[in-house]
């Protein structure tokens, strides 16, 4: 199982059972910006209790590996839990979605998007990708997370709004950031 392929079971697991969800990471960022390889899909869900038995119940023990304790702790502290696929090696790390205004924000403005040919997936919108990039280099460094972002900006540049990246880069402390990759790019054309 590849990838895309990993993506489709989850998606259509997710649409199966009514939990709202977005594509996000470096998934997202390939869809909007450069290919680059990455062994994992990151998911936003909005799970509740509720959903935890019957998500249990579509991933069998023998193909995939996924905690119950897991998903309850994710949900107690609105962290996350994985879903693995031990055959393949593959990772889906799917992040409980916080009640705060900028994840309301991003439930608002997904985008359907075909990952494949034979599917369609709700992804996070390229605004609310690069946001989360920043926090994720604000929190760790990586500079994976810049150059997914000034690919998203050079590939995807007239359907971004840079706009609503600033506004949210001010909310979330994230203005320096968000200067410093406007200069990479200045610098860079």
């Amino acid at each position: 199982m590849g990838p895309y392929e990993l993506l489709e079971k989850v998606v259509a697991i997710l649409e199966r059972l009514q939990i709202p969800y977005l594509v996000t990471g470096s998934v997202a960022s390939m869809a909007y910006g450069e290919p680059r390889f990455t062994n994992d899909i990151d998911v936003v869900a909005a799970m509740t209790e509720h959903h935890v038995e019957p998500l249990l119940a579509a991933f069998p023990p023998e193909e995939f590996y996924l905690s119950e304790e897991g998903i309850r702790e994710a949900l107690a502290y609105q962290s996350q839990f994985n879903i693995i696929h031990p055959a393949s090696g593959l990772k889906v790390d799917v992040m409980i979605r916080k009640n705060v205004p900028f994840d309301e924000s991003r439930f608002k403005r997904g985008r359907r998007i075909h990952p494949a040919p034979s599917y369609s997936a709700e992804f996070a919108s390229p605004e609310d990708v690069i946001i989360k990039k920043m926090e994720y280099y604000r929190e760790g460094g990586s500079e994976k997370h810049l150059r997914d972002i000034t690919g998203m900006l050079k590939v995807s540049a007239e359907d971004i709004d840079r706009g609503y990246i600033a506004e949210w880069a001010e909310r979330l402390d994230l203005g320096p950031i968000w200067a410093a990759i406007q200069h990479r790019l200045t610098e860079e054309s």
